[in-house]
């Protein structure tokens, strides 16, 4: 099947063939349709599956053939999402689909002028990309009006409400006009998703290409259990040898990332990291050299990695497990992207087995144990002589604010069943060489319904004051890398 049986017009088609794509994706084939004919929508698909696209061709469609004039201020299609990085990958992608079609598009989130904002919607736009909280500040101030809008996105829903976006969003659909077209996207489908819809959506159609809360099928899977301490000497000796090409490495905290990007680079490894304190032009820079290959290592956190969509990532390093198991689901869905394959890595100490449980039981896969590879101990002993003395306790998470904390208590038994794998080889290639032993390991129990996780932050720039409106997120200050 082509994009053209899917109904969509020649100018699109055209913009497809420009990108070199020629064959639907499933969750495009299945929402194309619908979306063409002005159905409400709840998608569930992975990342990596072409959301974007199946959301936005439709959209722009219809807004050429409604033809209707932007008033200033005023938008004709809205897209929300968490994050800066996802917010700027889908204005890029709409803009490219819109390349024939005369379509204007524009982007507001935090942690750029809010004066350029001002500009870019002083005409008025037919397509907006945004994060929640620096939307209600321009509604505020009277520089975007919402009045005359006709689609609605929310994209990543699931991590909005993750984020606490849930009061800025409320605010923002009462503002809109009650005949619209709303579609939800999202990789994951909580319990919180589903009311949301029941709210916002009007007798909508549901479109799931994968299981909820189901891994990428393409990614191979595999623990190492190794101390909290002796982690980054792991993480060294895996990337010494430059078999891994292109690989992200996740961290838990901010500072977390920024320990791992400095212990790299003293051994000989470039790496730059993408998190909240970093400046938009620091984190554009650091994703723009990943892009091109120039440094191959990415160390991120869970909220700054949304909206990374970069070909060609073949590894993902979880350095510490998520303490919220949808966040693995995200996590490892950066790799296997567009038909590829992918390798997930993790790291699990004994502080954080029970999420390695709580992983397992969303996802009902087992990940492979793997054996620490032959010299470990001595690589340990090397770096952690290295360390500036009394640097041991920056091993130990931290908060926000950079306050160490204690280790969560565990709530299970400290130690999973099952033997190793015979053999001490790296996993480094989705190929087969270097796998260690046995099989996939699917236990058949049920997945854990999603679990809320804790709110971390609502899309202002460093030193934010609180939502509009008095919102979300519980009070707490809203984090910089949410938009």
């Amino acid at each position: 099947m082509s994009f053209a049986h899917l109904g969509l017009a020649e100018p699109l088609v055209r913009a497809l063939e420009a990108k070199g794509y020629t064959t639907p994706t499933p969750i495009q084939a299945q929402s194309i349709p619908m979306l063409l004919e002005g159905r409400d929508l709840l998608g569930i698909a992975q990342t990596g599956t072409g959301k974007t696209a199946a959301f936005v061709l439709p959209s722009i469609q219809r807004l050429v053939a409604a033809d209707k004039r932007v008033l200033p201020t005023h938008c004709r299609m809205l897209v929300l999402a968490p994050t800066r990085e996802l917010a700027s990958q889908i204005a890029d992608s709409a803009r490219d689909y819109a390349k024939f079609s005369k379509m204007t598009v524009a982007t507001v989130f935090g942690g750029t002028s809010i004066n350029k904002n001002r500009q870019d919607m002083s005409r008025g736009v037919d397509i907006l990309v945004a994060t929640p909280g620096r939307l209600l500040d321009l509604i505020e101030q009277r520089m975007v009006s919402l009045a005359m809008l006709e689609i609605l996105v929310l994209d990543e829903a699931d991590q909005m409400l993750d984020l606490g976006f849930i009061h800025a969003l409320r605010k923002i659909v009462k503002m809109l006009p009650r005949v619209r077209q709303t579609l939800f996207f999202s990789a994951t489908m909580p319990n919180a998703i589903r009311e949301l819809a029941d709210q916002f959506l009007t007798d909508p159609a549901t479109v799931k290409v994968a299981p909820v809360s189901s891994t990428a099928e393409r990614v191979e899977q595999y623990v190492y259990f190794v101390n909290q301490g002796e982690k980054q000497a792991l993480l060294t000796m895996l990337l010494a040898d430059g078999a891994i090409e292109r690989c992200l490495v996740f961290t838990r905290t901010k500072h977390g990332a920024d320990r791992v990007v400095k212990l790299l680079g003293a051994n000989g490894i470039p790496a730059n990291a993408i998190h909240g304190n970093k400046s938009q032009p620091q984190r554009e820079r650091a994703l723009g050299e990943f892009k091109t290959g120039k440094v191959k290592v990415l160390v991120a956190t869970d909220i700054a990695a949304r909206g990374i969509d970069v070909s060609g990532v073949s590894h993902v390093f979880n350095f510490e497990l998520p303490n919220v198991a949808e966040q693995y689901v995200h996590r490892i869905g950066r790799t296997a992207r567009a038909g590829a394959s992918g390798i997930a890595i993790s790291f699990c100490a004994d502080d954080e087995r029970s999420y390695l449980r709580d992983i397992e039981k969303l996802t009902r896969v087992k990940p492979d144990m793997v054996k620490l590879p032959e010299g470990f101990m001595a690589e340990a002993a090397r770096i952690k002589a290295a360390r500036p003395a009394g640097s041991d306790v920056s091993d130990r998470p931290r908060d926000e604010s950079g306050r160490h904390r204690a280790p969560p208590r565990a709530t299970h038994a400290a130690r999973p069943t099952g033997e190793r794998p015979a053999g001490g080889s790296r996993p480094y290639s989705a190929g087969g060489a270097g796998r260690p032993a046995g099989g996939a390991g699917r236990p058949a129990g049920a997945g854990r319904p999603a679990g809320g996780g804790r709110p971390g932050g609502s899309g202002r720039p460093a030193g934010g004051g609180r939502p509009a409106g008095g919102g979300g997120g519980g009070g707490g200050r809203r984090s910089p890398a949410a938009g």
